[in-house]
């Protein structure tokens, strides 16, 4: 990696936690909607499709920004425009407590969703700093910061009762504003920008940047994120509804059952980028699968009555997932999700080192998109079906269609690599689809 022969192990360690701290930050801010959403429901008088929109909104925004916003930081660099992101975000996350119309509200969450852009920034950052043995590891740590979402499910509704809506937005818009402040105080520039302006040399062509995306391997990995990110973004932010909904819970204890599931969705990212360094990254991503199948099949059962002619008459029994239960298994689901998030995005530094951003951002805007598109599916599946279980439903489906292509395009490689190769099966991947 370029510049790394001059780093300390303290600048790594520094820009590693410093980012971390950020998106942590962010993340929390992204998913803003998930609480406060529901206080907004309420008085507005949304339907599901519309509450599910709402708290959609932010997430379309954080992923389509992710690939300007990863080409950006390749020529620009992430100590700038990871503050500078902070900074807007911020204000509109400020400027959201004035907004009184569902449309309005719709445009508003637009300016909160940039938060989630900074993904794509802090990937280009953070690995930039670490040799390829190392990346996975460092990157794990870094997706942690997907702990804002539990963050937010667990303190916002605190908040929420204790200052209104406005207040947990104008909370959130402070620590932001805040947050970039520090940042841009203590990080610096990463190796690859600071010896790219001792050499006094031009930014990468947006061209060249973009030159890997043609390759398939790149979206096959964009739509593996569209379920282990996104999916995990979508329950994240419908979970609160759902608790609320199906079991009665109050708003408080919604939140602390959703950051259950949002919790180990996060926090075991790092173990996530562990295991791709030390086992493979394919290899996680078939358990992440796997498991993800298993959970969501479960959980898609609806509580079902049953009426059985019996002998001496009908016999009418139920079943159905306790409340205790389906936290459990959630949590399950979290847990493996985390590990593929690492998993997918522990090949993008290995395969492009020069392309991080670019590639990264479009791995991330398909997985984001998924954030985006998964909450309207489910207020839609809800308002047609009426099956608040339809949800997990859907999420089985995909899964088992993702599992079903990787298999067949592992199959596929293992069929083309010539067995004189010395790379391990990961890298072996990586120099066949470049090639293609």
């Amino acid at each position: 990696m370029i510049g790394l022969e001059n780093v300390t192990s303290g600048q790594r360690n520094k820009a590693l936690w410093m980012s971390t701290l950020a998106f942590t930050t962010c993340f929390a801010v992204w998913t803003i909607f998930s609480i406060i959403g529901i206080k907004i429901k309420a008085n507005l008088g949304l339907s599901d499709t519309q509450f599910g929109t709402l708290v959609a909104t932010p997430v379309l925004t954080g992923s389509l920004s992710r690939i300007f916003l990863g080409v950006w930081t390749d020529k620009y660099g992430g100590r700038v425009i990871f503050s500078f992101l902070m900074v807007v975000t911020a204000a509109a996350t400020w400027l959201l407590t004035s907004v009184t119309t569902y449309p309005m509200f719709l445009l508003a969450a637009l300016g909160v969703g940039l938060a989630g852009g900074s993904f794509a920034v802090g990937v280009a950052y953070v690995s930039r700093w670490y040799e390829k043995g190392q990346q996975g590891t460092a990157l794990g740590i870094f997706g942690a910061g997907n702990v804002g979402a539990a963050v937010t499910n667990f303190g916002a509704p605190i908040l929420l009762v204790a200052l209104g809506w406005q207040g947990v937005a104008k909370v959130y818009a402070g620590a932001l504003l805040a947050m970039a402040v520090i940042f841009w105080l203590m990080t610096e520039d990463d190796p690859a920008i600071k010896a790219r302006k001792e050499a006094k040399a031009k930014p990468v062509p947006l061209s060249e940047q973009l030159e890997p995306l043609k390759c398939a391997q790149v979206w096959r990995f964009a739509f593996y994120y569209f379920f282990v990110f996104g999916a995990f973004v979508a329950l994240a932010l419908w979970l609160p509804r759902y608790y609320v909904g199906e079991y009665g819970l109050d708003i408080k204890t919604a939140g602390m059952f959703a950051a259950c599931y949002a919790l180990p969705g996060s926090v075991f990212r790092a173990l996530g980028g562990w295991m791709s360094d030390k086992f493979g990254a394919r290899k996680v991503m078939y358990w992440t699968f796997g498991a993800c199948f298993g959970s969501c099949f479960v959980l898609s059962y609806p509580n079902t009555r049953y009426i059985v002619s019996g002998i001496e008459g009908p016999i009418d029994f139920e079943f159905g997932i306790g409340l205790i239960p389906f936290v459990a298994i959630t949590v399950v689901l979290g847990f493996f999700m985390s590990l593929g998030k690492a998993a997918v995005y522990k090949h993008i530094p290995v395969y492009y080192p020069d392309h991080v951003g670019s590639v990264g951002g479009m791995v991330g805007l398909v997985g984001g998109l998924g954030g985006f598109c998964l909450p309207i599916i489910f207020g839609m599946l809800n308002d047609s079906f009426g099956i608040r279980s339809s949800c997990f439903m859907l999420l089985t489906v995909i899964v088992g269609v993702l599992l079903l292509w990787m298999h067949s395009a592992v199959v596929e490689m293992d069929r083309k690599t010539c067995p004189a190769l010395a790379e391990p099966l990961d890298l072996v991947e990586a120099t066949i689809s470049i090639k293609r």
